[in-house]
């Protein structure tokens, strides 16, 4: 008869059990006498094997209050167990031979305990964050965990944070879903420092680069509308990568739940709106950035080019035109919606109404009735950068497809659902052998376009590509086809918001707080991967992310008010 072992999640415990049965076996964490599982948030059932790990996540979470990070934060073992066996016994009821009442009774004793640990973990992960890790109240992507590496897309000096999601907007909105579950103003604090740091990186021209710089005489120093950049700065406000737009909504956040009265936050957001509005093109689309207001511009259809595009038609300043690269659409239409929903300002509406017209003027004709990356202003495909030719591209057609019902369900108007269907029906015809989407297909032929590594040269080979860039994607043509068919049938409204499973919520949070270590710190391997122990290996190669952070912590929240809501 083979034998398990079965480990409690909370205080890692273990015995040995005959395995008679596939119902898994709950150890009470103080008498280590099994009862029934009802389901596995409290244990796990494992072959035989030496133990993984020698402290518990509650001894690591449950001590935040009583001692500082860098002292001993091992918790007294009774304790660990009577807080371990509150919260098991309080799972041990199986709703198959249990009343509602007593299911609901040990569910609220269950989230009332991971209620106070979350509350504690996300003060003690918020701490080290805002007063270790951030400069200035700003974020990069990746810091080493001896904090002198600095990482956003690439390497950063030690005054510079970045923008870019998920830099400094994406935390910012991670510690205002912390606020918001919470009410605890240490968080709302260090949103404020988020704020402030990216005000004093507002350039003059009202949008953000990739980065901001706090040295006057930086390398990467921009104009900064505040004065206290450089004077010959970079002043280019950029849409590319939802840099000045996750700035953008993270403000309107904010000001929002100062109700306004920041005279700080509120201008410099209502500056950036202004500046947003007057980067707008007359046709309804945006530049990949801007310098000052883009000229109107003529209002046409989209065509194909009747030059040799391989060779012609090429513009070093192709960020001055309209463009789709990258999801920009899509963030700048969740940017213009919140500005409205926010301000009650018709303006944001009719400007995302004027982007849905764009889209529908910038569809090709047949055969490809889809979407190129950069048009000129004749709303011809153009090249971009040396990998990315004039061409219908796969990724933004169904960034396309996706705005375009995005506008749909917030102004209730049908017409931006009528180029969808043959849109569709093109990226079924185009899929790959294996399923996936090509990033570009040829104008008129619709075969696939690649690169060769290292010459740059345009083929029809994807034997050799690039590493830096996705040539090939899984496609999301199902779920768009889905979608479209709601919207067809029913009322022309946003969709509920999504809702998460408290049980599944549950298990990600107790998940969580044992990923956390006694510092306050989610460490990872660079790729968003958790490593639990660093105490016996080399930290070299091992960082603090802004991305683990960012979602952990919303997460967190999302339990803290799902549970709320239950009571």
């Amino acid at each position: 008869m083979t034998a398990t072992r079965t480990l409690c999640r909370f205080c890692h415990t273990h015995r040995f059990r005959p395995r008679k049965q596939s119902v898994p076996v709950l150890l009470s964490a103080r008498s280590h006498q099994s009862t029934a599982l009802p389901h596995p948030l409290q244990l796990r059932t494992l072959a035989v094997q030496p133990p993984f790990r020698k402290k518990s996540a509650l001894q690591r979470f449950t001590a935040f209050n009583a001692t500082p990070a860098t002292g001993n934060t091992t918790m007294p073992p009774n304790r660990i167990s009577r807080r371990c066996s509150m919260l098991l016994t309080a799972a041990a009821v199986l709703p198959g031979n249990s009343s509602p009442a007593q299911t609901a009774s040990a569910d609220e004793a269950t989230d009332r305990e991971l209620i106070a640990a979350v509350k504690a973990a996300l003060q003690k992960a918020v701490t080290f964050m805002s007063d270790t890790v951030a400069v200035r109240g700003g974020y990069v992507y990746q810091v080493s965990l001896d904090l002198k590496k600095r990482r956003g897309e690439g390497d950063a000096t030690a005054t510079e944070i970045w923008v870019q999601p998920p830099g400094t907007p994406a935390v910012g909105e991670a510690l205002l879903d912390a606020f918001a579950a919470t009410k605890d103003p240490l968080h709302l604090q260090a949103a404020m420092n988020a704020a402030e740091a990216l005000l004093f990186g507002q350039l003059e021209s009202g949008g953000w680069t990739d980065r901001i710089d706090f040295d006057p005489a930086g390398k990467n120093t921009g104009r900064y509308r505040d004065g206290r950049g450089k004077a010959k700065g970079r002043n280019y406000s950029t849409l590319d990568d939802d840099k000045s737009q996750s700035a953008i909504r993270f403000l309107i956040r904010l000001d929002h739940l100062l109700k306004f009265e920041n005279t700080r936050i509120h201008e410099a957001v209502s500056f950036a709106l202004e500046s947003l509005l007057k980067a707008q093109f007359a046709n309804g689309g945006f530049p990949q950035g801007w310098q000052q207001p883009v000229e109107p511009g003529t209002i046409v259809n989209a065509s194909f080019p009747d030059y040799d595009w391989k060779t012609e038609g090429r513009f070093k300043n192709y960020w001055d035109f309209e463009t789709l690269n990258d999801g920009l659409t899509g963030t700048v239409a969740r940017t213009l919606q919140l500005a409205h929903t926010t301000y009650a300002d018709n303006r944001y509406r009719q400007a995302l109404a004027q982007l849905g017209d764009f889209l529908i003027r910038a569809q090709l004709p047949e055969p490809q009735p889809a979407w190129a990356q950069q048009y000129n202003h004749q709303l011809q495909p153009i090249w971009a950068r040396r990998f990315e030719p004039p061409a219908v591209a796969g990724f933004e057609s169904e960034d396309a497809i996706q705005t375009l019902m995005f506008i749909a369900e917030n102004t209730g108007d049908p017409k931006y659902l009528q180029p969808i269907p043959a849109a569709l029906a093109w990226i079924r015809r185009s899929l790959l052998s294996d399923g996936r989407l090509a990033r570009f297909y040829e104008l008129r032929t619709n075969r696939p376009l690649y690169f060769i590594r290292e010459s740059y040269e345009l083929t029809y080979d994807d034997s050799q590509l690039p590493t830096h860039y996705s040539f090939r994607a899984n496609t999301r043509s199902e779920k768009l086809q889905k979608r479209l068919e709601q919207l067809q049938s029913g009322p022309l409204t946003p969709p509920p918001g999504r809702s998460s499973d408290l049980r599944s919520l549950r298990r990600d949070a107790a998940e969580i707080l044992q990923e956390l270590d006694s510092q306050g710190r989610w460490i990872s391997d660079g790729k968003g991967r958790i490593i639990h122990d660093v105490s016996d290996r080399d930290t070299a190669g091992l960082w603090i992310e802004s991305a683990v952070f960012s979602k952990r912590v919303s997460r967190l929240a999302e339990f803290l008010q799902a549970a709320e809501n239950r009571r």
